[in-house]
Parts: structure tokens; C-alpha cells; sequence
């Protein structure tokens, strides 16, 4: 079935017939909606299609990089262009921009990983705009998830041993860059990785290589800090080594565990099977909820055969290697983990039933005393990273033998940017939190003398823009509209739309 194939030029397409794709792509792209849908997107007899209440345009599925040709109107894609919205003062002038305005790096090779696996793909995709509010269904102030630039941009920060140059550098790298990266400065290889190392940035050299995640870490706002002296050991490490200014590129959808997947593997979603935090499979006929306190120890079980993670390719080529990985659902391979521990404690609520062995946010002294008292997600995410900090202690303490190859999670970071929005007292709070919890181990490298001997890599797993709660067309569910029309359908994660079920699948706030 081709939905609206045939359409004069200049003409907006007429459903062909009842069917739910026709209809559900006539009612997401209808003017009323324009506020809350940024662009639908869906894959037909070899085309992927996107369209919008301004316009719609096609690409060949096999020539994904190609131009796009526009089949009505104009292409809600016109724009790929990375560094939009670089520096700080750029993303301010213009927040949370339209469609017409907002840019959308690697659209195609991004939508088609998302449509790529056979059986979790959605049929048809629903990409929000930057300032849809959506509360009712675990919305926040601080909102990622979309296609465009500001929601997908992570930081990309490269030092130590092996990084081959310094200060800020014009430029943007991807997600699935950061394994085959890393992978080349811990001296291995990913040979089934789309991403690429960033040889141009870094290479060989370090005895030790650790890899930062800070969940949801605005990238123009980190480097900002950093150089106005609030993000002091971010500073330390850009005085070792260098950052990218437009950052690394998340793929989509760009939430988290999609994306900590992606960083781990250096594949997307249409290759390692985690498609979104939340989302259905049709061949076993279930809800995959892979984003949340029960589920987090088992993510790795949703991987997909073939994919290897970057602690599998160290074990493979490096055997007398150790490898840790701290606070990450990913960890498949990784001789310590702290999920690995969740798993052998064998509670039916997975890390949700630890809430015994995390520290109390109180009185922590790396973290803001006020958000933890005004927040509690704030406090929990706080309670979660100073455990994580406990075992990175743990594993460099004097006396031990400390990891080949770390990758170190952060939560907090996340909990801020949805709690307060982007460049919000919150966010900035919690970038300072993390950085505190950064100067504490980079402290302890130095203790040891290790700290010339180690390479690190700081990103995150997408970027944070504002809602805009002030204003009421910003609010609302795509998913009245398509019922009012009859559209059978369930939305998971909110965006993938499997068409044909009647059952609209609920989503927690912790899957957000």
C-alpha cells in the first residue's frame, strides 16, 4: 500500500481509502495538531515518507545520505544541518524552535534505523515538537526524544593519553561513534560498528580508558560552565584534551537506553533491538519495557544476535583486560557490573528492591541540598550516583588493580534537565553535582599518579530543550485525535505507533 503516491505536485495527498495509515498520517499532519506533531514518518515500497501540516517529502530507503524529494508543500526535513543551535547563544536566541527553523542531523540514516528491525518497528512514527508539554503522560519542563538538533545533541569531551588535539573544536561527531572510539583508544576493535572512530581526535596510548555518560547533559550548557568556571573539573578535562562544539548526535528515537545501546555498541536501533525505552514486539506479542527500575538488569536480553558490546570486544581481544562498568543497563561482557549485582541478588524488582543499599541524598556532600529537598526524583538520582561513585572508588582505590576500560553512568543529570529544563538553576545544579563527583575521581587518579595514564571520554545520551507549559496549544495527545477517527492502534514510548491493535499502552513516568 503507497500512501499518497501519485499526488499532483503542489497537492496535499488524499488517503487512500480507510485504512489506519492513510487515515492516522491525515489526522497527525492536520493543521490542528501542528503544535504538538512535529512530522510523522513511515516506510512503504521502498520510500521513506514524512509529512507534516506544511508539506511532505520522500527518500529512497537505499540511499539514505540522498536528497529528499518533496512531494507536497515543503519538506519538513528541509534542514539537516548539525550545528544548529551552536554555541549557547545561538540555542537561546532562538529556543525550542519551529519546524521551518529547527534543523535535523542525519534524518534519514536515523528515521531508517528506527524502522529497521522486522519485527519492533513501529509502522508509522510521530516526532514531537520541541515545545509539546505533555505532563499527562510523564512530560516535563526539560523534554527529549525528537528528531531535531537541540533534543539530540550530546556533548562529546576527548582526554587525556592519545587526544591529538586541544580546546574547543568546530565540529560533531554521532553516537555510535563513541564505542569504535573507545574501543581504538583501549588499543581494540568494533568490526560490526556503523559509527567510526574519532581517529582524528584521539588515538592509542592510554594504559587506562574510561568512558563518562551524563544522562541527559545539555552539551552547549556543559562546555558554557566549564569555561565560565561552574564545571571546574569538566575544565580539567579540556585542558588535557578537547571537545567537539556541536557534540555527538544521538540516534533516534534520542532517549536513553535507545542511546546508551547505541554508545555501547556503535550500532542503532535497527541493529541492537532496543528500539525505544518502551516498545513492541510483534514476535512474542509483548510490551518491552526496558527503561525502568524492574527492568534495567535485563536489558542486555533484549540485544539482538550479532551485536557486541564494547566490554565483549575487550574480553575477545585483550583477555588478560579488565573491564568495569558502573550505574549502566548495558553491561553485557563487563567483568564488574553494578546491574551484574542487581541480577545475583535475584530480586523480582530488580534495582527498585535496592533502595537498602543506596546512600541517603542527605547530607551528601557533592550534591545540591536544595533540589534534593525540593525534588525527589532529584534526591533518588542523587542516592543512585553517589553509590555509583562508592564503586568507582571502590575499583581505583590504592592497593587495588584498577580497570582497563570503565564506563561510569550518571543520573542525576537527567532528573535536573527534565525537572527544571535546559540552562534551568536545576540542571545547572546537577551538571555541577556530576562535576563534583568527576573532581573526586579525578582526584584519586592523581593520588595514584594515573591520571596521565588514563583517557577519557565524557558524552551523554541525548540533549534536553524547553517545553512550553505557558502555552495551551503545546499541550495534548495525538492519541484522541486518532481514536475520534478510528484509528486502531497502540503508541509505545509515545511516537512509535504499531497500527492494527486496539490497545493504547501506558508508558510510567520511570520509562520516560
Amino acid at each position: 500500500m503507497s500512501t499518497g503516491t501519485g499526488t499532483a505536485p503542489g497537492a496535499a495527498p488524499q488517503p487512500a481509502g480507510s485504512d489506519d495509515l492513510s487515515l492516522a498520517v491525515a489526522v497527525l499532519t492536520s493543521p490542528e495538531l501542528a503544535k504538538i506533531v512535529d512530522l510523522a514518518a513511515w516506510v512503504d515500497a521502498g520510500w521513506l515518507y514524512v509529512a507534516n501540516a506544511d508539506g511532505s517529502a520522500r527518500l529512497p530507503v537505499t540511499d539514505p545520505d540522498g536528497p529528499w524529494e518533496i512531494r507536497f508543500g515543503r519538506n519538513p526535513l528541509a534542514s539537516q544541518d548539525p550545528m544548529r543551535g551552536v554555541p549557547l547563544a545561538a540555542a537561546l536566541a532562538d529556543p525550542s524552535p519551529p519546524n521551518e527553523r529547527d534543523a535535523y542531523p542525519f534524518a534519514g540514516s536515523r528515521l531508517l534505523s528506527a524502522f529497521g528491525d522486522a519485527t519492533r518497528s513501529p509502522d508509522l512514527i510521530v516526532v514531537h515538537t520541541p515545545r509539546h508539554y505533555w505532563p499527562e503522560r510523564g512530560g516535563h519542563l526539560g523534554e527529549h526524544g525528537s528528531l531535531n538538533a537541540g533534543q539530540s545533541r550530546a556533548p562529546l569531551v576527548l582526554s587525556g593519553p592519545g587526544v591529538r588535539v586541544r580546546g574547543l573544536r568546530p565540529g560533531v561527531a554521532r553516537i555510535i561513534d563513541v564505542a569504535p572510539t573507545l574501543a581504538t583508544l583501549a588499543g581494540v576493535t568494533l568490526p560490526g560498528a556503523e559509527g567510526t572512530p574519532l581517529t582524528q581526535l584521539a588515538g592509542p596510548g592510554a594504559r587506562h580508558v574510561v568512558g563518562l555518560l551524563w544522562d541527559g547533559a545539555n552539551s552547549n550548557d556543559l562546555l558554557h560552565l566549564a569555561q565560565t568556571g561552574e564545571l571546574p573539573n569538566v575544565a580539567r578535562l579540556l585542558a588535557e584534551g578537547a571537545a567537539l562544539t556541536g557534540g555527538a548526535i544521538a540516534e533516534f528515537p534520542s532517549v536513553t537506553l535507545t542511546n546508551h545501546t547505541s554508545a555501547l555498541t556503535g550500532v542503532g536501533p535497527g541493529r541492537h533491538g532496543i528500539l525505544h525505552n518502551v516498545y513492541f514486539d510483534r514476535a512474542t506479542g509483548r510490551q518491552v519495557i526496558v527503561n525502568d527500575v524492574k527492568t534495567w538488569h535485563a536489558a542486555c536480553e533484549q540485544l539482538r544476535d550479532g551485536v557486541e558490546t564494547l566490554f565483549e570486544a575487550v574480553a575477545r581481544q585483550r583477555p588478560d583486560a579488565v573491564s568495569a562498568c558502573v550505574n549502566e543497563p548495558v553491561d553485557r561482557g563487563a567483568h564488574y557490573s553494578t546491574f551484574g549485582l542487581v541480577r545475583a541478588a535475584g530480586n523480582t524488582g530488580g534495582a527498585g528492591d535496592m533502595g537498602d543499599y543506596l546512600p541517603p541524598a542527605e547530607g551528601d556532600v557533592h550534591a545540591s541540598a536544595r533540589w534534593v529537598q525540593e525534588s525527589s526524583d532529584y534526591a533518588w538520582s542523587t542516592r543512585v550516583d553517589a553509590l555509583g561513585l562508592a564503586q568507582v572508588v571502590q575499583l581505583w582505590a590504592p592497593g587495588t588493580t584498577p580497570p582497563d576500560v570503565m564506563w561510569w553512568n550518571t543520573t542525576v543529570t537527567d532528573t535536573g534537565h527534565h525537572g527544571g529544563g535546559p540552562y534551568s538553576e536545576q540542571s545547572r545544579a546537577a551538571l555541577r553535582d556530576a562535576d563534583a563527583r568527576l573532581g573526586s575521581f579525578l582526584d584519586l587518579l592523581a593520588e595514584r599518579g594515573l591520571l596521565a595514564e588514563t583517557a577519557i571520554l565524557l558524552t551523554a545520551d541525548h540533549g534536553s530543550e524547553a517545553a512550553d507549559p505557558a502555552d495551551p496549544a503545546c499541550r495534548g495527545d495525538w492519541g484522541d485525535a486518532l481514536r475520534a477517527a478510528g484509528v486502531r492502534f497502540r503508541d509505545e514510548g509515545y511516537g512509535f505507533l504499531y497500527l492494527g491493535e486496539s490497545v493504547l499502552a501506558g508508558l510510567t513516568p520511570e520509562a520516560k
